[in-house]
């Protein structure tokens, strides 16, 4: 069975008020229009066309949650919990009601996520660098006060990533924020080499954030620039946060966000630095494949998959396996299922095909992109 979804875009302030209806080819609403969710999650489950939500089809059974994401501004910096981690602060909490400001844990599940950029540019924060690469861009800043404490905790030794980044978020570190921002602007547009486009990155969220010590975390992170149809996974521990753009995004069906700056809501920071995982380095940029119409975006997890499809006016037959989704991005796309059933879907909605579906034909021009529950993993 072929079902056709569509949702409302939320209005989070972080929220692009024109991105998504460039993408649908309509007016803007007048507002941010930050994410369209589709999927059975019960914060906002899909609207079938044909009447009803999506969670009274499945029963809120699906392991991932696939949106449409954008960004105007930057999102909070944040990382996701192990599925172990998930489940302890899940229990931890349970005596918590869900509105409950100290909760950390809406559910017991880990979140893990991949974004693919459908803008031309989406710029993301990625990632801890690694240390001998920030050691070069604070000295490309100078030797303010301020530069010279902050490199100083970085040769401190032991996990001083770690360490920093709870004491950046103590609330002990203002003056030395400030300072480092300041260097930060007073470096932009000079010749800072390899770190112009980061210090320009990081001044403009100085820019929407002032003040906020989750700047300065921010110069410690990979500034990632994806191209279209780019994309990157964010494993469980990997602080991280998008700036601006659009893209497809998919992740685990789970709602635990631990927040590291960049936000007026509140951070646990014991908590935050108790699941953050330090390991530095860059994160592979996923990109799309030069031949054949479909491109796989692999992943070390088993709640989804996603590929791309790029029809050229062939019918492309894609093997599916358990729920699966097709969201149109671009052109005019049209799904068949087994039984010769056929939906034409419209840009910035969404073809749900149920497990029984085995196969799926995409025909027309333009792009697709399918999400589906992943393989096992071992």
């Amino acid at each position: 069975m072929l079902l056709s979804l569509s949702n409302v875009p939320r209005d989070y302030a972080w929220g692009s008020p024109t991105l998504l209806a460039d993408l649908e080819g309509r007016a803007p609403a007048g507002g941010p229009e930050a994410e369209v969710w589709f999927g059975d999650h019960p914060g906002d489950p899909a609207d079938v066309r044909s009447g009803g939500t999506l969670d009274a089809v499945t029963g809120g059974s699906l392991p991932y949650l696939l949106k449409l994401l954008a960004a105007a501004s930057p999102l909070s910096i944040q990382v996701h919990p192990t599925i172990e981690q998930a489940r302890a602060g899940w229990a931890r909490e349970a005596q918590l009601g869900a509105d409950d400001p100290k909760r950390n844990y809406r559910d017991d599940n880990h979140k893990p996520e991949l974004i693919v950029a459908l803008s031309e540019r989406f710029e993301s924060l990625s990632g801890l660098r690694p240390l001998a690469g920030t050691r070069r861009l604070l000295s490309a800043l100078g030797e303010s006060a301020g530069v010279v404490e902050l490199s100083s905790r970085l040769d401190a030794g032991g996990d001083v990533l770690r360490d920093t980044i709870g004491w950046l978020l103590s609330g002990e570190a203002q003056p030395v924020v400030d300072d480092v921002v300041a260097a930060v602007r007073a470096a932009v547009g000079t010749d800072s080499g390899e770190w112009g486009t980061t210090l320009e990155a990081v001044a403009a969220i100085a820019d929407t954030y002032p003040g906020d010590p989750g700047v300065v975390v921010a110069l410690l992170m990979n500034h990632v620039v994806l191209r279209r149809g780019e994309g990157v996974f964010l494993r469980a521990g990997l602080l991280h946060a998008y700036i601006s753009g659009l893209g497809v995004e998919i992740m685990a069906a789970s709602d635990n966000v631990l927040r590291g700056g960049l936000t007026p809501k509140r951070i646990d920071v014991p908590e935050l630095l108790s699941i953050l995982d330090t390991t530095t380095g860059e994160v592979p940029v996923l990109r799309p494949a030069e031949v054949g119409a479909i491109t796989e975006y692999p992943v070390p997890v088993a709640d989804f998959a996603l590929s791309r499809v790029a029809l050229k006016g062939d019918e492309v037959s894609v093997d599916v396996s358990g729920p699966t989704m097709v969201l149109v991005t671009a052109g005019r796309v049209e799904v068949r299922g087994h039984d010769g059933e056929s939906l034409v879907v419209p840009i910035g909605t969404t073809a749900f095909a149920t497990p029984d579906e085995g196969r799926l034909a995409l025909s027309g021009q333009g792009e697709a992109f399918i999400a589906s529950p992943g393989a096992a993993t071992s």
